[in-house]
């Protein structure tokens, strides 16, 4: 009767550590992505805190098509406004940030190719370091969503294997979104 008893608290025993072990990979697994989710919100940010710089030396510098430069102080407040709440990461929520960071990029992406028309402006150094600053801060979106898919790609792997599915279930820890391509992506743009 003693060893039938030992033997139940051994595999009990180990059931607790294997789900305590689960638990706090979930956890780390889960405060990687959100390190990462916090990385992208920076490089957008500072995206977006170069965006009245640039339309203000625009403004200054060409007698400019005022439609362009509102669309793109509209795009940026929006994208400025958009928040992922990082507990909850839900579809909806996470469509909408990325749909007004998408709108943000393509209104900046139309004001500079406006630009091609005054050819002192594409001189200027300032706005020649605004442009390279722009085209870094592109980059630098594009490194860090791909270290958030990764994080989060190691986060719902975890979440979805079994037995550990068991364990993400039993805590409520959910399969996360990913950064995709928006539609058209495929089709090499023509503007440039």
């Amino acid at each position: 009767m003693k060893k039938t008893g030992t033997i139940i608290a051994v595999i009990v025993g180990v059931i607790l550590i294997w789900g305590a072990g689960t638990y706090n990979g979930f956890v780390k697994k889960q405060e990687a992505m959100t390190t990462a989710w916090g990385q992208v919100e920076n490089v957008y940010q500072r995206r977006a805190d170069l965006v009245p710089n640039l339309v203000a030396l625009v403004k200054n510098y060409a007698e400019y098509e005022q439609g362009t430069l509102i669309a793109v102080t509209e795009a940026r407040a929006k994208a400025v406004a958009a928040i992922v709440n990082t507990e909850r990461f839900d579809e909806i929520e996470f469509a909408n940030f990325e749909s007004a960071q998408d709108q943000l990029g393509n209104s900046l992406n139309r004001l500079i190719v406006s630009i091609e028309n005054y050819p002192d402006l594409k001189a200027n150094e300032e706005y020649l370091t605004l442009q390279a600053q722009l085209a870094g801060c592109e980059n630098r979106i594009l490194t860090e969503r791909e270290r958030f898919n990764e994080a989060a790609k190691t986060y719902n792997q975890s979440v979805r294997r079994f037995p550990s599915s068991v364990i993400a279930k039993m805590f409520g820890f959910e399969k996360r979104p990913y950064f995709e391509a928006e539609a058209g992506a495929e089709r090499i743009p023509e503007t440039f």
